[in-house]
């Protein structure tokens, strides 16, 4: 398992919200949900997205963007369109004036707009994560990544626009993990950017030694690993992986790999039925306090009181 994998295997979309929004113009829509993370994926017609305080950013057929939240923004047929909708938390639907229209737009399955002949079709997918090892996903990316028609070439959008309006079996899960390889599609055109400036977890997957040993530290976060026995692993001395660790991502090996282990640690107890020593045991510690002393030494609070925060939140 690389990086980039590793980071969206525990959070990965799980009951994503999803729509397909046919639209005349004029019309605008002010994004207020606070959602993490948010793709809108152009099928038809144009579009704006506009930052608050930030420069509008035009979206033609076959463009996808990600948009990092909290922060609100619009989402237009032209940036200077006064907002008629607000998306709320929770995906609710108000008029500016704050009267419910969620019902009046209805158009059929996972369908929206303000005309069912609409020449805009735009699909937007939705992730409500906020495990701990999403944040260091959302942490590599700017506010708003655009991906052009031109610059990547997937079958993703035109399947995920057939898939969206069905109401079948499982087909939640079918759009989950369609809205996972669109992001993963997205993430690794946007990531082969010069100016992206990709992270260094990303960069260093590249690295025939770091990219192996990377590999493993994700694929097996529980196994007892020592800087020897994943030197052996790649074939390499413990000096020159350690120093090529720590030259690609400024830390050695098994520091990283004490904060992925802890990153999926505080992932894993968010889940109401996990307990401590199911997660130490995942992990990679051998017993409850082993990861009680770990978890309060680098995040200053143990397990138990870091899952009464996620409660209180």
């Amino acid at each position: 398992m690389d990086a980039l994998a590793g980071l969206l295997d525990g959070p990965r979309a799980q009951g994503a919200f999803l729509l397909r929004s046919l639209l005349a113009p004029p019309w605008s829509m002010r994004i207020q949900d606070e959602a993490p993370l948010t793709l809108v994926s152009m099928v038809r017609g144009g579009a704006y997205i506009v930052p608050d305080g930030g420069r509008p950013v035009e979206l033609e057929p076959g463009d996808v963007a990600i948009v990092r939240g909290p922060d609100s923004y619009l989402v237009a047929d032209r940036p200077d369109t006064p907002p008629q909708i607000v998306i709320h938390p929770g995906q609710r639907c108000t008029t500016p004036e704050g009267v419910d229209v969620a019902e009046l737009m209805h158009l059929g399955v996972r369908t929206f707009g303000n005309d069912p002949y609409g020449g805009t079709i735009l699909l937007t997918g939705t992730y409500n994560m906020e495990g701990e090892i999403s944040g260091r996903l959302l942490a590599a990316l700017p506010m708003l990544v655009v991906v052009r028609a031109t610059e990547w070439n997937s079958p993703i959008v035109p399947l995920l626009a057939d898939e969206i309006v069905k109401d079948e079996p499982g087909q939640e899960a079918v759009l989950d993990r369609l809205l996972d390889l669109l992001l993963i599609a997205v993430l690794r055109a946007w990531f082969a950017r010069p100016e992206a400036e990709a992270p260094a977890w990303y960069r260093a997957n590249s690295d025939p030694v770091v990219g192996r040993a990377l590999r493993m530290l994700h694929g097996d976060p529980a196994h007892q690993w020592t800087v020897a026995n994943l030197a052996r692993a790649v074939g390499v001395s413990r000096a020159a992986l350690a120093r090529r660790f720590a030259d690609l991502l400024g830390e050695p090996p098994m520091t990283y790999l004490t904060t992925w282990r802890l990153s999926l640690a505080a992932d894993l107890l968010r889940e109401p039925e996990a307990t401590i020593g199911s997660v130490a045991q995942q992990v990679g510690y051998g017993s409850p306090f082993a990861l009680s002393t770990a978890f309060k030494r680098v995040r200053g609070m143990s397990p138990k009181e870091f899952r009464a925060q996620v409660v209180r939140a």
